[in-house]
């Protein structure tokens, strides 16, 4: 059951399109994956993807009763669940490589690291969560897709606004909202649905635009999205934020699959595409200019992690070496000073420099694509299900060795020519 006043606002909204939106909401859910270009070719038996998202190169729709999220794949980063409308912001965004782009309401990460696939490794990524139990599952998310050139924080965005005026070529605000275009598939987005929670949510998302309007250069692309079609959130936010912005603008981009709403702005209706509801707005700060600012300064690589390299032909992309405690991090060149700032993952993860030795990170096998010593199990195979458990299995390799399902990095063993030691992490290990 819908709320009534949620159901009038809609109905006096749609018009006409009302009784169709209502059908759409009957009819079962698109479910969607995106794939992930960081790790490379994909197979092309995937039993459970179907057609293309339209306006996702990497987007596809699958059978929700394949369960692909227990699929040994998705552990290794080949993909992300993802529902397709929630692909339009990134869309819109259009990020390329080499850029400076901030996602600044980052979690789970799903746009994240849709941009960080667009982006290629390339160019310097800012992820950032307020919310510190969902920074964490950013984090988590973005070592899983093998994303290297990543700063996670759990900032206020305001403090990172005041630290990093004009710093992005590009910014991306997926606010929170009242969530009504989820109300097909989250149950708590209905019980939770008020008139003052809509009006809480646009005072909230007048605030974030503020400060993320302050991060783009000029001449710099800034996408506003909401997954809810309350105007309140929508349009009439933007209309508030040019009005106090005289030096934005909305910016013109092909979006040929959503419906207008404005200059600038587009609508996802799930009785127009296969998909949920959601909201975007493209705008440009005026005038031409480069970012401003530059990166911070970074470490000598350690003498272990030198010798860890050099023996397994591990090749870094440009970046900077950053250390917090015992971790080793290979940062992206343009990582600005982090003094100050909660940060939860700056950049990869390459691993632990202990006494005498160097350990290799989770993060650093999930982003490599090969080394000098690789164990592949095929996906369906008793071995794999064993390491995924956190069992020993049988190899013939030495050493340290990178164990990949059917090609793709999954994490790491430690053999001695007749079994590998597992060091799958402890908290993804699956009972079997």
């Amino acid at each position: 059951m819908l709320p009534e006043d949620f159901l009038k606002r809609m109905q006096d909204q749609l018009g006409e399109e009302y009784n169709a939106y209502l059908q759409s909401l009957e009819r079962p859910r698109a479910v969607a994956l995106r794939l992930n270009p960081l790790k490379g070719k994909f197979p092309d038996n995937l039993p459970f993807v179907g057609e293309n998202v339209p306006w996702e190169p990497m987007g596809r729709y699958y059978d929700p009763d394949s369960r692909p999220g227990l699929h040994p794949y998705h552990e290794a980063g080949v993909y992300y669940l993802q529902e397709a409308s929630a692909m339009s912001a990134v869309a819109l965004l259009d990020p390329q490589p080499g850029e400076r782009v901030c996602d600044l309401c980052a979690a789970p990460g799903g746009k994240t690291t849709q941009i960080a696939g667009r982006m290629g490794g390339e160019g310097f990524l800012l992820t950032n969560e307020i919310n510190p139990k969902r920074a964490k599952i950013l984090s988590r998310n973005i070592e899983r897709m093998g994303v290297a050139n990543s700063l996670v924080t759990n900032e206020h965005p305001q403090r990172l606004a005041e630290r990093l005026p004009g710093y992005f070529d590009r910014v991306l605000i997926d606010a929170p909202c009242s969530g009504e275009g989820m109300f097909r598939k989250e149950e708590a987005a209905v019980t939770d649905w008020s008139e003052e929670t809509v009006q809480m949510c646009a005072r909230r998302q007048a605030e974030i635009l503020h400060s993320g309007a302050a991060m783009v250069r000029p001449g710099g692309r800034l996408v506003y999205s909401t997954c809810t079609f309350a105007p309140a959130e929508n349009e009439e936010t933007i209309e508030r934020f040019l009005k106090e912005h005289p030096d934005f603008e909305p910016e013109t981009v092909a979006a040929p699959w959503f419906t207008p709403a404005g200059p600038g702005q587009f609508r996802m209706w799930p009785h127009k595409l296969l998909g949920e509801g959601h909201f975007g707005a493209v705008l440009r700060r005026k005038g031409e200019g480069a970012p401003q600012g530059s990166g911070g300064a970074g470490e000598k690589l350690s003498p272990l992690w030198q010798q860890f390299a050099g023996e397994m032909e591990i090749k870094l992309p440009e970046g900077k070496a950053v250390s917090f405690g015992q971790s080793l991090y290979w940062a992206p060149v343009d990582m600005p000073d982090l003094r100050g700032f909660k940060v939860l993952r700056p950049g990869l993860e390459l691993g632990l420099l202990k006494k005498d030795r160097f350990e290799p990170a989770h993060a650093l096998a999930l982003w490599l694509k090969d080394c000098t010593t690789v164990q592949d199990y095929g996906w369906d195979s008793q071995q794999i299900r064993d390491y995924m458990s956190g069992n020993v299995v049988k190899s013939p390799q030495k050493g340290w060795c990178l164990v990949t399902v059917d090609g793709f990095s999954l994490g790491w063993g430690k053999g001695d020519g007749q079994i590998l030691k597992n060091h799958y992490p402890k908290g993804l290990r699956r009972v079997q």
